[in-house]
This record gives C-alpha cells, structure tokens and sequence, in this order.
C-alpha cells in the first residue's frame, strides 16, 4: 500500500482552499497548504472585503449631502485617503492572522511559496518534494487585460486597492459588477467617473430590468456612461494619461482601470505533467464532485470556472472535504445562489431573471415594484428603488426575486432561503411585511405587472 507524506496537499490559501483545508485536518487527514501571495486569497485581500470597505468609505458622501434634510448643519469634511487604505490595510493584515490561526489550529501545515505539480501525486515547492494522496487546485482567478496598444498604462481591481492617491479623475473599463461597484467608490468620492462598456446595458446576464434601472441611477448621479464603446488605445500623458475610444474622441484622466473579467489562475501549476484537463479558458474541467480528470485531483473555486462566488468556493470546499475523508459524498446544489452587486445603489438577485423564467416555465408572472425610499422624502434625493417578483403561473412558485435600492444584499439574502424552500406567491401573500420597510414590498405585491 502506497505510503504519502501528506492525506490532501492544497494549492490556494484562498476562502475554498481554505475551509477543505481545515475540513479535512479536522476529519483526521494530514494536510499541507501552499500560498504564495496572501492568506484569504482574492476575497479578503483584493475583493469582497476590501471593496466592502471602500464602497462603506464612499457612501459617507452621499451621507452627508442627504443629512441636510434632516435637520444636520455639517462643517468643512475631506476624505484623507491614506489614512482611508492605511486602516483597510491593518484589517486585511487582521484577516490574514485569522486565516493563518485557522489553518494551525485545525492541525494543517502551511507552505508559503509558489507549488508546482511533479506528476499525480508529488508536488515540488521551495526546492523541495513531498507526496500527497489527494491534490486539491484552489488557485483562483487573476484579472483579464485585453491586449490594445498602451494596456500596460491601465491597472487592475488587484491595484487599485493600493493607490497611493485618489484619482480626481477616473476611466474605467468593462460592464460587469466590478466596474460598476468601483465606479461607485470613485464617485462617492468625489472622482469625476467615465465608465466605458461595449455593450449596450450594464451587468450581462442579470435581468433586464435590473440592468435598466441601473444604468439610469448611475447616470442620475452623475457618472458618464458610454455605452456601445471600446477603448482602441491608451496613451502616456504627462498628467496621466489619455484613452482613445472607438467613436474617435479622445478622453484623458489619471487613471485607467480595466475590469473586464477574470480567467482562472492555472498556468504554471504543471497540470499538463498530470493529464488533468483544462477547458479553452484554462478551467479545470471537473466532474459534480469536484474531481478533475485525474482521478486524486480534485479542484474548486474560481479556477474551476462554475460560480465565481466566495461563498460557492467555500461549500465547494467543504463538500471535497466530506467526500474524501468523512465517508459522505457531497456535491453542490448550484439552483438558487444569490448574488449582490455593490453597485450605488446596491443591486442583489436570486433565482431566475425573467427571460429565464419563460424560456424555461413558459407561462409566468411577473411583479414589479418602483418606489421613492422613506428616507429619500426627507433627502430630497432622486433615487429610486425597484423589486421584482417572477413566478410560475402553473406552480405559483416564485422563482425570481430582484432588486435594487439600499441594502439589497441584506434583503435578497433571506428571499433566497424562501426560493430554495419551493415558496409560492401564496406564501408571500400571506406573509405579514414589517412597516415601515423596503423588504416589506415583497409581500405586498399584488397585481401582475
């Protein structure tokens, strides 16, 4: 019987590599994790927490200017950005001993440098070689860059949580949730903000409403959108720098930031030593149970390409734990996963967007809510905050819920518990709203839309 140094050897201190990590020592096994950059991975070092944060820092803002209708005289305020990233940084560096204790409690050895695989069951880090029964990829994803002349001008999501100072003013790239939550944080602020997206609404695959929406709260604050746009060039300028669009113009700015997606972090691990299949964009390709091609190595998170969402990289984690060295096979259910934008105003979802919903049911339902918030009557701010309801008329099932407007995340959070419950519209007839809230128009919808 073949003897290993190690039960599972993970590749990525990140959240999924982490909790299979401490899964598996608790369950017995003998396991060893390599990180090369940072304890926590993206989410804790360069994005959910940090962004949190920041967009928590650029709200204040807004805050203030509404705070005048409440009876609030404010003096002089500035936003000290150093100190603004010196205090995000001490959480981070927080975090990061939080990950590290962990790991340690839970029994697991922690290698920091960069692991490569040897073959299927050896993997060579800082010069030296150790066998493990189980390999377990939990890599990531790494910011995507499109090759246009003068790219290397732009930054990325990765640096942009390093800025030394903020940038008056601001281009961003790209039309998914990174580009629009940043775009708020720049703006909230006091950046002057130019968000450039080829296509011709925000956030692609979220339901129509929710992009329109959206894209109209964004302008009404100010931030210029040009849609149906490309950058064909990026320019060194003395004061920053200057980005060619397709329509000829030229807009000029401190900085450029790129947010046009994410590949999975896989090059260089050596899986082509192992046989382990990746797809055209670099994902390893796996099976339910998260196991690649090569029957000891399994793979989770953003480098697999399924969800790129913390929390699913966590349950994914879990579940290769379970199955490997608890005697109880687990995969994950991927129906029903929530997410939120932090997007100003937030934007969250769950469930099916409509065009989903009659693609697959057919014969839906649909509910929709606009409304001014209580606290906007005070305010005087233009904004407005949108729910949406889809549902299966032959079922009664709700199986969409969207929204946005303050604290959409917090509020989507629990309609997802009552969509992966099979709730119909019934129930949430029934169901008696707390007053006065937002959260309470999902109970109150009556009339199809």
């Amino acid at each position: 019987m073949a003897t290993y140094d190690f039960d599972l050897f993970t590749f990525g201190a990140g959240s999924g590599g982490v909790r299979a990590s401490r899964m598996a020592a608790s369950f017995g096994a003998k396991t060893a994790v390599a990180e090369e950059r940072y304890l926590g991975g993206t989410c804790v070092n360069v994005g959910c927490i940090p962004k949190k944060l920041l967009v928590y820092a650029s709200e204040f803002g807004e805050g203030f200017s509404d705070a005048a209708g409440f009876g609030w005289t404010l003096g002089h305020r500035q936003l000290d950005w150093k100190a603004l990233i010196a205090n995000k940084d001490r959480e981070i560096h927080r975090l990061n001993g939080v990950y590290r204790r962990l790991l340690t409690e839970a029994g697991a050895t922690i290698m920091e440098g960069r692991a490569t695989l040897v073959d299927a069951h050896t993997v060579s880090i800082n010069g030296s070689r150790y066998t493990s029964k189980y390999i377990l990829i939990a890599t990531g994803s790494w910011p995507v860059v499109p090759d246009v002349p003068g790219s290397n001008h732009a930054i990325t999501s990765n640096e942009a949580f390093f800025l030394e100072k903020r940038p008056e003013r601001v281009i961003l790239v790209g039309g998914g949730y990174i580009a629009v939550e940043f775009a708020g944080i720049f703006h909230g602020m006091g950046s002057h903000v130019t968000l450039v997206h080829r296509g011709e609404k925000l956030l692609r695959g979220f339901d129509e409403d929710l992009r329109d929406t959206l894209g109209s709260e964004m302008r009404k604050r100010g931030i210029d959108l040009r849609l149906n746009c490309t950058v064909g060039g990026i320019e060194k300028t003395s004061n920053g720098v200057g980005v060619h669009l397709d329509s000829g113009e030229m807009v000029r700015a401190d900085l450029i930031m790129y947010a046009t997606g994410r590949a999975p972090h896989t090059q260089g691990l050596g899986l082509e030593k192992t046989g382990v299949v990746v797809d055209g964009e670099g994902a390893i390709v796996v099976d339910p149970y998260s196991q690649s091609s090569v029957p000891n190595i399994y793979a989770i998170g953003d480098c697999t390409n399924r969800i790129m969402l913390t929390p699913v990289a966590i349950a994914e984690g879990r579940a290769v734990a379970e199955t490997l060295f608890n005697n109880r096979p687990m995969s994950v259910d991927y129906t029903g996963v929530p997410s939120a934008v932090f997007s100003q105003p937030n934007l969250a979802t769950v469930g099916l967007t409509e065009s989903e919903a009659r693609e697959r049911f057919g014969d839906v339902a649909v509910y929709k809510s606009t409304f001014r918030p209580l606290k906007h009557t005070l305010s005087g701010r233009d904004e407005m905050t949108f729910m949406k309801l889809v549902v299966d008329q032959s079922t009664d099932r709700v199986v969409g819920c969207h929204m946005i407007g303050a604290d959409a995340g917090e509020i989507i959070q629990g309609l997802a518990i009552a969509l992966k419950s099979n709730a119909t519209k019934a129930l949430f007839d029934a169901t008696i709203g707390i007053h006065p809230t937002a959260a309470e128009e999902f109970v109150t919808m009556r009339a199809p839309a």
